[in-house]
């Protein structure tokens, strides 16, 4: 990624509103970087593929303005837009081997045979299909075809590359492991990607940055340990990982750090960035990793919170733990079975929950 191109993709107070009256987007700003990996995340009807297609020039927006590399394109029709689009379903041909698909857009655009076998050749070792030009869709794997798509779109040499959940139909192995591809391909080719998921695992493996959606606005845009370590608000804290919501009375503020106080004896200790009073009531969250559970009340300026053990669960590698805390919020805390196996502690069992101050975030005022 370099600042002195002009970004890839650029929305200004794009909006979607079809006729029926449904808002699919609403007044999105977002500037996308040449060279970015950069994911759209959130829920089904969000309004993630939507964008996607507004990008692509499947749809137009009721307002607002779409760039391409510095060039509006509002307007443009999607074959003069310097993009080409992989969707979940590949769009494979299925009479056409490997070599033929991959090559049909060039064929289209009249390229020279010697330029088109060189071409489609150094495509297909990117992707790792080298020795499987003569096979047809229907003889590979589902991972394989997803990566004939990928090899299809990118022979074109497009600007930027639009994937709508391309990964959706494969099974959860063969996901993770496309994930790695993908992200060395994109490393590989030096394209702005431009990728749709409602899987936060993706989103975070894959990302350069990251938009997180939600009825058709964006909650946050961030790195992918921004969005994750420092949500921007409440529903990006808990579409992306799991977060564990608390709520206090603030007793103090100095140094940019509010004192919250949880039940009769909790005390959460969390930075703030917008102003807060004593005597508010603040909404605040902790992921379950941060979290540390033992018998004892915790000192050394550790937050503090009591609670009863209500579930226990092991899953191999870890083990969950549900508490509900004193002032009655349930909360999960994630221990690693790194030493031992052994439970800390057992259903019923009343227990103290710990963590550092900088692993609280303030969500904001409780309405």
């Amino acid at each position: 990624m370099t600042s002195a191109q002009p970004p890839a993709v650029e929305l200004a107070g794009v909006a979607k509103t079809y006729r029926s009256g449904t808002a699919a987007v609403r007044g999105l700003d977002l500037t996308i970087l040449a060279g970015e990996f950069f994911s759209l995340l959130g829920p089904s009807g969000c309004g993630k593929t939507t964008t996607l297609r507004l990008i692509a020039g499947f749809e137009e927006p009721t307002a607002g303005e779409v760039r391409l590399h510095g060039t509006r394109v509002t307007g443009v029709p999607a074959h003069r837009r310097d993009v080409n689009t992989v969707f979940q379903s590949y769009a494979l041909f299925p009479h056409l081997s490997v070599f033929e698909n991959v090559a049909f857009g060039l064929r289209r655009r009249r390229v020279p045979r010697g330029e088109i076998a060189a071409r489609v050749g150094a495509m297909l070792e990117t992707v790792e299909l080298t020795g499987l030009e003569r096979r047809r869709p229907g003889e590979l794997s589902g991972g394989q075809q997803q990566r004939v798509a990928l090899a299809r779109a990118l022979v074109n040499r497009p600007r930027a590359l639009l994937l709508d959940e391309p990964l959706g139909a494969l099974d959860l192995r063969l996901r993770q492991a496309m994930q790695v591809s993908l992200k060395r391909i994109q490393r590989e080719v030096g394209l702005t990607f431009v990728y749709v998921t409602h899987d936060q695992g993706e989103a975070l493996t894959m990302s350069d940055r990251v938009a997180v959606l939600n009825d058709g606005r964006i909650e946050q845009v961030g790195t992918p340990r921004e969005v994750y370590e420092r949500p921007a608000t409440r529903f990006a804290a808990s579409f992306v990982g799991t977060s564990n919501l608390l709520a206090g009375e603030v007793a103090a503020v100095a140094a940019g750090r509010a004192v919250v106080v949880h039940g009769a004896d909790g005390r959460i200790e969390v930075p703030v960035r917008d102003a807060v009073g004593v005597g508010q009531l603040l909404e605040l969250a902790v992921r379950p990793e941060k979290i540390s559970l033992g018998r004892t009340r915790p000192g050394g300026g550790l937050c503090g919170v009591r609670g009863t053990v209500t579930e226990v669960v092991y899953l191999g590698t870890a083990t969950n733990y549900n508490v509900t805390t004193s002032a009655g919020a349930d909360v999960v805390v994630f221990r690693q079975n790194a030493a031992s196996a052994d439970e800390v502690a057992g259903r019923g069992d009343e227990v103290w929950l710990s963590w550092e101050p900088d692993h609280s975030y303030a969500l904001g005022a409780v309405r």
